[in-house]
């Protein structure tokens, strides 16, 4: 076995499974049935121990141990799922990808600071562990002091029978409630093959209530009926006596093939229960009612644990329920194959892709110029192969936005807890796709947008109540495709930016003259410029000033902007627009003098011829009446110094980014291209307007069209025109 690949691939599968537990950790907090998550959590350390051991890694071995040993009291029920349990076992985590960066990094053994940590978490994972109690013992309401057991005689033993534990309430004779009656009822069902009478109950004579009922009854019964019609029985008394009914020990495996053969079906614990037999419908309601009071104590019990501890079925019969229920919700999910391809490998697919679309380009017009119908047809069917072939390698970079939403609930978790906010995370499109890449490198922009709604946006809960609002503020991500980019945004519900502040603060850094007239937006944009800061106190998440400038830079290096809406005192909404890929993309072909140009499909409206009238009319402010709507556009000859005159007949492509719409005025349309985005050295960064550059099919070089960066100019220059004129 070759060890390095091997272990590469371990590294790969621990990551996953630790990004795995840490979500599920953080989902415990908010789910009422917790076993699912924590057979999952618990199966996720198993198998990072156990393919530890594999390797020989002894130090990830020992601590996993320790986590799975508080693990797997959890699942049994043992210890309630609290705050700081959760806390515990998140660093444990934490310390898991410690030892396993320090494994990718070629580290031999452990250095001492690693060390400590593990040593500290154990400590705590042990403590822990050594205060287990029944969770479900302990919380249970006892409404009878009786414990449930079976009657162990030599009848018993040579038979298997039902066991019927009776504790007839106080008040049974004062309703009417004949006690001999019920176990007469019983001979009708089956017959009473022992019986014995329960006195404990009785108290000294002298405090005696002659009209009370202190009788209680274990019975062993052979019947062939089932649980719920034995359960009938005791209908009139069942609200306010002890009934429990245990099934013989040969109908337990009858309710596990039962289980087994249930449906395929999404069906919660209880229902299963109650459809196998082993539960009654009375039986889930009484649990259910447990469960309810529990949680007004702000006791999260597992229904389980309840009708387990309480003796309504048994511990075999509940897991095979709650096996059948992980079954299941396996098979709902839909399982998913996967082939695990390393990055470079893709990367390089994806440029023969592009290559591939390049050559294909330059084979279409060679055909054209030809003018052979039969080579045409060819390569127009050879064309559409390739888009088939683009799409789905473009497709395998595809990645859910979701896995990088997950990564700020613990964000969020953490950072309010220590400033001492109450903040919910309402994550919405988790499925919208995107490239890989944008993945990647969206991460960090994201946590800046995210930990300064945190301290600046929301305000603390002293504040909130004092405004009206709920003590709890929202922290909303949200992903959706719009245009042919997908849009991100972070909103919080806070008390949005302080226009004045920012501006008083833009004076003071000399960023804005006292004389300049600002509107409410041009005010707020200010927070992007570099070294700006409200903070009055440098704290570990903000004040230094080298936030959101990082924010716009980084996303503009992805042809992304940034744009942000802020309401006072409802809150602000931070929205960043980026492309889906940068990789290829559909491009529209356009011509200015000699100059070729693209500009990507998607954003395309229409395009439209500019006649003489509407030239001369509206080239001074640039507008074009277009059916009524006033068009801002812009002539790409001059924004790019072309050269040459402009033609006699000229075309105006209608763009839109944003919910807002442009024109660029162009020589000729050329048609759609498909376009393989070549990116800018480092000597052309600075021009603007500029997205990257693809080779054209004759092996000439097209600039690709920064669509947003246009309009954002347009817009700017019609801004300024406007106030001048003002």
């Amino acid at each position: 076995m070759e060890l390095d690949p091997t272990l590469r691939t371990y590294i790969a599968e621990g990551r996953e499974l630790l990004a795995e537990m840490e979500e599920l950790l953080l989902r415990l907090e908010r789910e009422d049935d917790r076993l699912a998550s924590l057979n999952a959590i618990f199966r996720a350390a198993h198998t990072i121990k156990g393919s530890a051991g594999l390797f020989g890694l002894d130090e990830i071995v020992a601590f996993t141990h320790g986590v799975e040993s508080l693990l797997d009291k959890l699942r049994a029920g043992n210890m309630v799922v609290d705050g700081d349990m959760i806390a515990v076992l998140l660093a444990s985590g934490d310390h898991i990808s410690d030892l396993i960066d320090h494994l990718e990094q070629g580290g031999e053994g452990v250095d001492d600071v690693l060390r400590m940590k593990g040593d500290d978490l154990t400590r705590r994972l042990q403590k822990l562990g050594a205060g287990t109690k029944t969770a479900a013992a302990a919380n249970l309401p006892q409404c009878q002091d009786a414990s449930v057991e079976r009657v162990h005689s030599a009848d018993q033993a040579a038979s298997d029978n039902w066991h019927i534990s009776l504790r007839f309430s106080r008040n049974s004779l004062r309703d009417g409630m004949d006690p001999i009656s019920f176990l007469r009822y019983l001979g009708k069902l089956g017959s009473i093959v022992s019986i014995n009478t329960l006195a404990d109950a009785l108290p000294p004579a002298e405090r005696m209530d002659p009209e009370a009922c202190y009788l209680g009854f274990e019975i062993s019964f052979q019947s062939t009926a089932d649980k719920q019609t034995i359960e009938n029985a005791f209908e009139f008394i069942r609200q306010e006596s002890l009934v429990r009914i245990l099934p013989p020990h040969s109908r337990l495996e009858d309710y596990i093939k039962h289980i087994k053969a249930l449906p395929e079906e999404e069906m919660r614990l209880g229902e299963i229960l109650v459809q196998c037999g082993s539960l009654t419908r009375a039986e889930l309601d009484a649990a259910l009612r447990v469960q309810t009071a529990m949680e007004e104590r702000d006791i999260k019990l597992p229904l389980g644990n309840i009708v387990v501890e309480s003796g309504m079925t048994s511990q075999s019969v509940l897991d095979a329920a709650l096996e059948k229920q992980s079954q299941v919700r396996e098979i709902k999910s839909g399982e998913t194959h996967s082939v695990r391809i390393d990055a470079d490998k893709l990367d390089h697919l994806i440029n023969l892709v592009g290559e591939l679309v390049i050559a294909c380009a330059g084979t279409a017009l060679h055909a054209q110029a030809s003018g052979v119908s039969e080579l045409i047809e060819s390569v127009s069917t050879l064309t559409s192969l390739v888009e088939d072939v683009r799409d789905s390698a473009l497709r395998l970079r595809m990645v859910q936005i979701g896995a990088t939403f997950n990564r700020f609930q613990r964000v969020v978790r953490e950072v309010s807890k220590d400033m001492g906010k109450e903040i919910n995370l309402v994550i919405t499109g988790a499925d919208t796709e995107l490239d890989k890449t944008v993945v990647e490198k969206i991460g960090d922009p994201l946590m800046h947008l995210v930990r300064n709604a945190i301290d600046h946006g929301i305000e603390s809960m002293e504040q909130r109540l004092a405004s009206g609002k709920p003590s709890a503020g929202t922290l909303c991500l949200n992903a959706y495709h719009d245009s042919g980019s997908i849009v991100i945004e972070v909103a919080d519900d806070g008390a949005g930016l302080n226009r004045d502040r920012i501006l008083k603060k833009a004076l003071e850094k000399g960023l804005v003259q006292e004389a300049q007239s600002l509107d409410d937006q041009d005010v707020y944009n200010l927070i992007f410029e570099p070294g700006f800061s409200t903070a009055d106190a440098v704290t570990n998440l903000s004040g230094r000033g080298v936030g959101m400038d990082v924010v716009k830079r980084n996303i503009s290096a992805l042809r992304g902007t940034v744009e942000l809406e802020s309401h006072p005192g409802l809150g602000t909404t931070f929205r960043t627009r980026m492309p889906l890929t940068l990789a290829i993309i559909d491009g529209f072909l356009v011509g200015v003098e000699k100059s070729s140009f693209v500009v990507p499909l998607d954003m395309v409206l229409e395009c439209v011829e500019l006649n003489g009238s509407d030239s001369e009319a509206h080239s001074e402010g640039n507008y074009l009446n277009l059916r009524g709507e006033l068009l801002p556009f812009i002539r790409m000859r001059d924004l790019f110094a072309t050269g040459g005159c402009s033609p006699r007949r000229e075309n105006v492509v209608v763009v839109q980014a944003g919910g807002h719409k442009a024109g660029l005025v162009v020589d000729r349309l050329l048609g759609d291209f498909q376009t393989v985005i070549k990116p800018l050295g480092q000597i052309f960064s600075h021009v603007r307007g500029i997205g990257g550059s693809t080779i054209l099919g004759n092996g000439a070089v097209a600039l690709i069209i920064d669509v947003p960066g246009l309009i954002k100019q347009v817009s700017s220059s019609q801004h300024q025109a406007a106030l001048s004129t003002a």
